[in-house]
């Protein structure tokens, strides 16, 4: 009797790291949603460890896809199939649950993105990593220093009856402003309704700005949890929003389901190494290389003190993945 496959799918990000198990049907059997906590290696090895845990030593994983901004750190420890940009893998997501999708608002813990999908493809994209405002990791801050729960922000701008206007351009500039508002005696719920709409007007008025947001709309990350955040994009576009049910790790999703589709193809072996082996000890180490003028700052991959990989060079002399604990030179 031939044993189920399964395949998965791992987004490290600066904020997050998720993992999701999906089955022959692409349906999810297993998902984690982990804080990096700025470890990446660490939450890695710990959400391989639970995985491991739930499903079991005999489970059969025919492929690995790993996205995010470690992606590459990632799919080294765990010895990924195939290694996606973020933008790819959000978009297989959000089209597998969501077929007809036109745009994606993805907003994560660092970084915002809008997709455009016209016939199934994808036809036009913006990323900002640059400013913090209108992120997760600033929705946070600004949670924790009004001593509200993250998860009930949303909630109080629902609650608002005389909103505010807040200057959301900048993180820095949204915070004091906020700080003046409550000052002069503005409710917290009107203030955090203000942050909410700052945060929807930056983002249309940078990633959105020329571009057509048609329906369906589909929005995922972290910050799709938010109802005060949602409530303020159908406000401010005049259009419904659709949250996904995986909203929370749909870069995860999107990988497993690219891995699977790729190994399906061609017909080969997995790379992945074996939730075992995960536990390794890796880490990772800098070195300058005096070869030539450029002095490139290259990041070496230890495992068991043995190097696996290497990138950051441009010449590429560096950059080899070794893939039988042999040393890099």
């Amino acid at each position: 009797m031939l044993k189920t496959s399964y395949y998965l799918g791992i987004d490290v990000g600066s904020v997050s790291t998720n993992l999701v198990v999906i089955d022959e049907k692409d349906e999810i059997v297993e998902k984690l949603y982990l804080r990096t906590s700025g470890q990446p290696i660490n939450a890695l090895k710990n959400g391989m460890k639970t995985l491991f845990q739930r499903l079991g030593k005999d489970v059969n994983i025919g492929a690995v896809g790993t996205t995010g901004s470690g992606r590459q750190l990632a799919g080294v420890i765990v010895g990924a199939d195939i290694v996606k940009n973020e933008i790819t893998t959000h978009a297989i997501a959000a089209q597998k649950l969501v077929p007809n999708v036109r745009t994606i608002i993805e907003i994560g813990g660092q970084d915002s993105k809008i997709i455009i999908l016209k016939n199934g493809i994808i036809y036009d994209f913006a990323m900002n990593t640059v400013c913090a405002a209108g992120t997760g990791s600033f929705l946070d801050r600004q949670a924790a220093r009004l001593e509200i729960p993250i998860e009930e922000f949303g909630t109080f701008a629902l609650r608002s009856k005389t909103p505010v206007r807040i200057a959301g351009r900048c993180a820095v500039f949204a915070e004091s402003d906020m700080i003046h508002k409550q000052q002069t005696g503005h409710s917290v719920e009107d203030i955090i309704n203000g942050l909410c709409e700052a945060l929807v007007r930056n983002y249309l008025n940078n990633l959105a700005k020329g571009k057509d947001i048609e329906e369906p709309i589909v929005f995922q990350g972290g910050v799709a949890a938010n109802v005060g955040i949602v409530a303020a994009f159908e406000r401010a576009i005049g259009k419904k929003i659709i949250i996904p049910q995986y909203y929370d790790v749909m870069g995860a999703y999107g990988a497993a389901l690219i891995a699977k589709e790729e190994m399906l193809k061609n017909g080969e072996d997995t790379n992945f190494f074996g939730f075992e082996n995960t536990q390794n000890d890796f880490r990772a180490r800098s070195i300058e290389c005096s070869g030539c003028s450029n002095m490139c700052e290259v990041i070496e991959i230890l495992s068991n003190d043995e190097a696996v990989a290497c990138w950051g060079d441009r010449c590429g002399k560096w950059s080899v993945v070794k893939r039988e604990n042999q040393s890099v030179g």
